[in-house]
Parts: C-alpha cells; sequence; structure tokens
C-alpha cells in the first residue's frame, strides 16, 4: 500500500503553507507583503536577497504548478525516502533544488552575457540588419516583431538607411532598457529543481517500475521516460520559446545534480540508510 513518508509529507504542508500565504498575502486578503521577494532573482537585480536561494523552492505560481510538483514528492521521494531513510532524503532533496538555482542561474549569466555581447555590437555597428538581427536571436526582444512593434522597426530602418546617427543611440538606449529591465525582473519559483533530482534518481534506483502518466495512459519504464523527459527539457531550455516561461535549465540543474549525488553514494556505498 502506497504510504506518503515523514520528510516527504512535512515538504508538502511547507509548500502548502507557502501557496496559501501567497495567495492571502501577495495582491489577495492582506495586500501587505510582496511575495514575490521569496522568488530567486538574478544576483545582479536589484530585487535578490540571499535568502532567496531557499525560499524560491518552497513558492510555486499557480495551483497547476504546486498540484504536478507535489504530487511527483509524494510518488518519487516517498520511495526515495523508504529507500535511504529521512536525514539522507533531506539532503538529496535540498542538494538537487540548489542545483537547480545554480545551473539556472549561470545560464541566466550565459544569456543575459550574449543579450550585452550583441548589444554592444549593434551599438558599434548601428545597421537595420543588424537590428533585426539582434529581435530574431533573442526572445525578450521580440515584441518588435509584432504589428506595432514593426511599424517603429520599419521607422528605424529608413532613419538609419538615411544615416541619421541619433536613430541608432535611441536604438540602442531602447535595447538596454529591455535588457535591463529583463534582467531585474527575471525570476523563478518553483521545487521543480528538486523533483526532476527525485525523477532522476528515481530512474537510477528503480529503473524497471513502469510508470503510468496522466498525459500518457501508456505503462512506460523509468528508465525509458527519464531520458526522454530529460532531453525534452533540453530542447525545451535552448529553444527559448516566446510561449514559455519555465526555466527549464533549472529541472536540467536538479537532474544533473541528482545523477551525480546517486552516482556518489553508489560508489562510495553511503546511499543506504
Amino acid at each position: 500500500m502506497f504510504r506518503i513518508t515523514e520528510v516527504v509529507k512535512q515538504l508538502l504542508i511547507i509548500n502548502g503553507l507557502f501557496f496559501v500565504a501567497k495567495l492571502a498575502f501577495d495582491g489577495g486578503i492582506f495586500d501587505i507583503i510582496d511575495m514575490d521577494l521569496l522568488a530567486l532573482f538574478y544576483p545582479e537585480s536589484e530585487h535578490f536577497r540571499p535568502y532567496q536561494i531557499i525560499t524560491h523552492f518552497f513558492m510555486h505560481g499557480s495551483v497547476t504548478h504546486i498540484f504536478f510538483n507535489m504530487f511527483a514528492l509524494a510518488m518519487f521521494g516517498s520511495a526515495l525516502e523508504a529507500l535511504w531513510g529521512p536525514k539522507r532524503f533531506l539532503i538529496f532533496y535540498i542538494v538537487c533544488a540548489m542545483g537547480g538555482a545554480i545551473v539556472h542561474t549561470l545560464f541566466n549569466y550565459y544569456d543575459f552575457s550574449m543579450i550585452r555581447t550583441g548589444i554592444d555590437a549593434f551599438q558599434a555597428a548601428p545597421t537595420y540588419e543588424h537590428f533585426v538581427g539582434l529581435l530574431e536571436e533573442y526572445s525578450v526582444f521580440r515584441n518588435y516583431l509584432t504589428p506595432q512593434g514593426q511599424t517603429y522597426v520599419n521607422s528605424l530602418g529608413d532613419s538609419l538607411n538615411n544615416g541619421d546617427s541619433g536613430a541608432g543611440a535611441a536604438a540602442v538606449t531602447a535595447l538596454n532598457d529591455i535588457y535591463t529591465m529583463y534582467m531585474s525582473n527575471n525570476s523563478a519559483v518553483g521545487a521543480s529543481g528538486a523533483i526532476y533530482g527525485l525523477l532522476l534518481g528515481f530512474g537510477m534506483l528503480f529503473p524497471n517500475v513502469e510508470l503510468m502518466l496522466i498525459f500518457l495512459p501508456i505503462p512506460i519504464k523509468a528508465k525509458y521516460f527519464i531520458p526522454i523527459l530529460m532531453i525534452v527539457e533540453l530542447f525545451l531550455g535552448i529553444g527559448q520559446f516566446s510561449w514559455d516561461n519555465i526555466a527549464h535549465f533549472a529541472h536540467l540543474g536538479g537532474a544533473l545534480f541528482g545523477f551525480l549525488l546517486v552516482l556518489f553514494w553508489k560508489k562510495t556505498g553511503v546511499g543506504l540508510k
């Protein structure tokens, strides 16, 4: 019979309390606490606080978000805690959550650096083709590709082609403003880094267990499902599609740290209770 283990139960309660607090305080019943400050912001953002490294993985953005994370925590986390015991399971959970935050932040550093380099290159050579290239390459600028934005882009192209240096400078200022806002307000919430670590750990330790998924009602072994899931996450993370605001590299970071920790415990023989 399925049983929710003790540490998993406590984590479910804590996550639930954080979510209720978000509903109550953040624009809800008592609009006196900015719960967004518990999310993880980029270290260079004015909104960043060191405690967010911990608080962000108890926060969730929606009912759907917390439901699927907590469902996975109960199902996969309980199996791992029953194998490892409470202390080792809690260590694993926290390591995966922190790993997700680390990889997510490193990816943001790379992403922001590339955008910054692109803006600097346009400032050095403000051509219409260069500007359009920036819009097409980085999703943060894709509002310019809407019909309304396209009017500005066409006007800018005419000005640049006519040698108007002021138009180039204005475009650089606009790009810098968008970049600064994007960098400053970029945040992540959720236990997904830890959850993907649990999924990876479960797949390594129980590879032949058949999973029956809500969206795929066909039994599939963990050793097949987990790698497919990671490949999909990597594809979505690299693609940075405009319709997708999920922190896929946080998921991958949690999985990576989970993989390394299980591997370490297997090699050293300390992975049991």
